[in-house]
């Protein structure tokens, strides 16, 4: 079981990342009494806050460990040098990081980070947000945020709908399904990579797990990296008013810069 703190609404209702003590363990508390345990298995700082060093954050992370509340520790959209200095605390466990066929940016730097590290990835939205799965925003519901993203709208769909052909023409010959292609793409990073992809019908679930079937040679893998290179794809991650919560915009602060109230 995992769950996350740092994103919050402060009290002119707009968007905040909090990293400080008292947040800490008070999201904390109130998960567990939400999810009516004691304790969960892994603990996320969800994003990074620019307020508050990383090691203070961690510092308290750390806490609820010792406390018994929290059994491993995580971080979410972290850049590596927050990374180093996160895992210098204590032990991070986990970063989850946007990983999929057309984000890819993290494995220059965060990636091999984390492995000199020994910490796990896992890979969250790695079918593109269901892009390589075949979503497109006319099915989307009330209130789904892919409705409004760069990448779903206008000319930047219409680019990016050329890459999700290649990729299902590689899917054809490969005789499996889009997203089954995608997810195995992850699943060959490595046996430290964990995806998860979200899903809210049986049969896409079903078909996921189908993935772990599909196997992909060094040469298929390269292909299916061509087909979807990183300057070919149009819209950034996020739209403008959440980019500056993503790692490489969120930095955490020195530790010097830190003054206890």
């Amino acid at each position: 079981m995992a769950t996350k703190f740092a994103n919050s609404i402060d009290e002119q209702g707009k968007f905040c990342v909090r990293g400080d003590p008292e947040y800490v363990r008070a999201a904390c508390e109130s998960s567990l009494k939400r999810l009516n345990v004691d304790c969960v298995d892994l603990y996320y700082q969800h994003r990074v806050d620019t307020n508050v060093p990383i090691e203070i954050t961690v510092g308290a992370m750390k806490e609820l460990v010792q406390e018994g509340k929290v059994k491993y520790l995580g971080l979410s959209e972290a850049s590596a040098s927050d990374i180093r200095r996160a895992h210098a605390v204590p032990s991070i466990t986990a970063v989850q990081m946007e990983w999929s066929l057309w984000a890819r940016d993290l494995e220059e730097d965060i990636i091999p980070t984390c492995r000199e590290l020994g910490i796990g990835i896992v890979s969250y939205s790695p079918l593109g947000r269901g892009f390589f799965a075949g979503f497109k925003p006319h099915q989307a519901s009330e209130g789904d945020f892919r409705k409004m993203h760069e990448r779903f709208s206008g000319e930047n769909l219409e680019k990016n709908e050329k890459l999700r052909q290649r990729v299902m023409e590689i899917a054809e010959k490969k005789k499996c399904s889009s997203n089954q292609l995608a997810l195995a793409w992850v699943h060959h990073k490595g046996k430290d990579v964990v995806p998860i992809p979200g899903t809210t019908k049986r049969k896409n679930l079903d078909s996921n797990i189908d993935a772990l079937q599909v196997t992909l040679t060094e040469e298929e893998i390269s292909e299916l990296e061509a087909a979807v290179p990183a300057s070919d794809v149009a819209g950034e991650r996020y739209n403008a008013g959440y980019m500056h919560a993503t790692w490489r915009y969120a930095q955490s602060p020195p530790l010097s810069s830190w003054k206890q109230s």
